[in-house]
């Protein structure tokens, strides 16, 4: 999210206690929260996949009557999601549901339409970046000679498989340490039985590219490297050879983030003047977080020590970044003056703020679009404006599946299967049952044109 957006509400959660800022996972629960205490109106900042699945999920919860506003009268799409929600995705599923016995494990980052309409052709849970390793081998562990189809993030796919590849060269000791059901021999078995979707990325982890990794090679080797699971692979290696020597850590935001607060605390607790550098493989919306985070550890150790401690964020950017600037140019682009040096590039895509839906920078197009402007103009616009925001209201699936059946209800299934596995650290039996006997529940192959 933008900085000053994250800022804002960061503030004024101590002033309103209906404010809440997290993963898409927790929003639709949180929303729950939130109309049980007595809400009408309910503001989703985010991508159209989360304001839909906030929307579904408060229906079911009995809250039809809570509205539920996104940022934009136009769409805030989402590049992961689209991949699914195309044919080719479908086909790739009814290749998975000719290949019994199949599991679909699709990242949470999807539509709810998307999770329905999958779930159809192949039983489905749905997965976070957090746990997305542990869900794979439960799974594997669970059922006998299970095939499972990961999507739709091709980069999280290869990155999953070559993390498989490195744990299949550990002892078995060191595997029962991730896993207390799997050994060599079991992990070597599944991976011809892991497949994953060839055509899906992040626009944004798309950038971490070669010529990233070679920048932080060349000027960044000494630095802390952490990386999203959904970067790509030569980004993916890197980070991981670095977190083998205790310098690097490869997974969710939230791994990222505990991973830098470790090592800041680590510093504390020494008590020695020190200067920590973090590549940060990710987002860069996130640094708000990591901010926080840090000038909260520091801040609250001011009073027991006298070290120093510089903490530096480091955004690695690709050329595709940047713009080059001409004084005589016709356009309204100038070089930027430091002192007496001329710089010929600044930073950004020429098409504005930095970023464009076909990358750019590590900065998410679509998150920006949820603006602080666009939240005062529907709080303003509440109650008595509602019909001004018929284009704002998230959308509330009124079709059926191909079976019949109610998009939000079959697609909140895999949803509550991942929950459960959550919960439970094992998937849950009526999952399992459709694996096994997939044309016996909800779950049967079909044709789609």
């Amino acid at each position: 999210m933008d900085p000053e957006v994250q800022g804002v509400l960061t503030a004024a959660q101590k002033y309103w206690p209906h404010i809440y800022i997290s993963d898409s996972l927790v929003m639709a629960d949180t929303a729950v929260k939130m109309a049980k205490a007595g809400c009408q109106f309910i503001t989703v900042l985010g991508v159209d996949f989360m304001s839909e699945n906030v929307r579904a999920i408060l229906d079911q919860a009995g809250f039809q009557d809570v509205g539920v506003y996104r940022m934009s009268g136009e769409r805030i799409g989402c590049s992961l999601a689209d991949a699914a929600a195309t044919p080719a995705y479908m086909n790739y599923l009814e290749a998975a549901s000719t290949n019994p016995p199949s599991l679909h494990v699709i990242y949470i980052n999807t539509s709810l339409e998307t999770k329905a309409y999958a779930h159809e052709l192949v039983p489905t849970i749905t997965c976070t970046s957090s746990n997305v390793v542990q869900t794979i081998l439960q799974a594997f562990a669970q059922i006998p000679d299970l095939n499972i189809w990961y999507g739709p993030d091709s980069y999280m796919g290869a990155n999953i498989t070559e993390l498989f590849q490195q744990i299949a060269m550990m002892s078995d000791e060191e595997i029962a340490e991730i896993h207390p059901k799997h050994n060599k021999d079991s992990i070597k078995s599944l991976l011809p039985r892991l497949h994953y979707y060839q055509d899906g990325t992040c626009i944004v982890h798309h950038l971490f590219g070669h010529e990233v990794v070679e920048k932080i090679n060349e000027m960044y080797c000494d630095a802390f490297l952490t990386a999203h699971l959904e970067v790509p692979g030569e980004m993916f290696s890197l980070a991981m050879e670095a977190k083998k020597r205790g310098m690097g850590v490869v997974g969710s935001t939230k791994n990222i983030l505990d991973f830098i607060k470790e090592r800041v605390q680590e510093v504390l607790d020494r008590d020695v003047d020190d200067h920590l550098q973090f590549v940060l493989g990710t987002e860069s919306g996130m640094v708000t977080s990591i901010v926080a985070a840090v000038c909260n550890l520091l801040g609250s150790a001011k009073s027991s020590g006298n070290s120093k401690i510089n903490v530096e964020i480091v955004f690695p950017v690709s050329s595709d970044s940047m713009t080059k600037s001409s004084i005589s140019s016709s356009s309204n682009l100038k070089s930027v003056t430091l002192g007496d040096v001329a710089l010929p590039v600044i930073p950004g895509v020429a098409s504005g703020e930095g970023c464009s839906t076909n990358g750019g920078c590590a900065s998410c197009p679509y998150m920006k679009m949820n603006s602080l402007s666009s939240l005062l103009k529907v709080c303003h616009q509440l109650p008595h404006g509602k019909n001004n925001l018929k284009a704002y209201e998230a959308e509330r699936f009124k079709s059926q599946t191909l079976q019949g059946k109610s998009i939000a209800d079959v697609g909140c299934e895999p949803i509550l299967h991942m929950r459960h596995f959550q919960a439970k650290k094992e998937l849950p039996e009526k999952l399992v049952n459709q694996v096994i006997h997939p044309h016996s529940g909800n779950c049967k192959s079909m044709s789609l044109s």
